[in-house]
């Protein structure tokens, strides 16, 4: 057989194939990216919220210097959106939390399951379960002394 033919032949085996399988701690693309969206929006949300408190400072000695009515009702804005902005943060602290639990959470593995069939008549099943309760009663009594 030729090599194209043989590279032809792998490359079709190539796409039948399941997709490998990652292994435990090799963070996947996907992985990466919603790592990565993370990090950016935790630095986007910090930074808002380190504006917003130099903002916030500025505006109370304004807002303090010209005793308007006004000027107070923005402060009282400004500190409203930062303490959303700081909600924002930790929720997304907890759904990275989540994320992760998600992710180390067990896979569910194939079902097992046994079915035991007894063959013979009602009288031999009814011989078999008389045998075991003697049996087990048995071994209770001598398991007690």
């Amino acid at each position: 057989m030729s090599t194209e033919k043989s590279e032809i032949i792998l490359k079709k085996l190539e796409a039948n194939l399941p997709p490998a399988i990652v292994p435990p701690g090799v963070p996947s693309n996907e992985t990466k990216e919603v790592q990565d969206d993370y990090e950016f929006s935790r630095k986007s949300y910090r930074d808002l919220v380190s504006k917003s408190n130099q903002a916030i400072e500025s505006m109370l000695d304004l807002a303090l210097q010209a005793e308007h009515p006004r000027a107070f009702e923005v402060l009282s804005l400004m500190l409203k959106n930062t303490s959303e902005i700081t909600d924002k943060l930790m929720d997304l602290q907890k759904k990275k939390k989540n994320m992760k639990e998600a992710d180390e959470a067990p896979k569910p593995g194939p079902q097992v399951g046994t079915q035991n069939v007894f063959i013979g008549s009602t009288t031999d099943l009814q011989k078999h379960l008389i045998a075991k309760l003697a049996e087990k009663n048995v071994t209770d009594t001598a398991d007690n002394t």
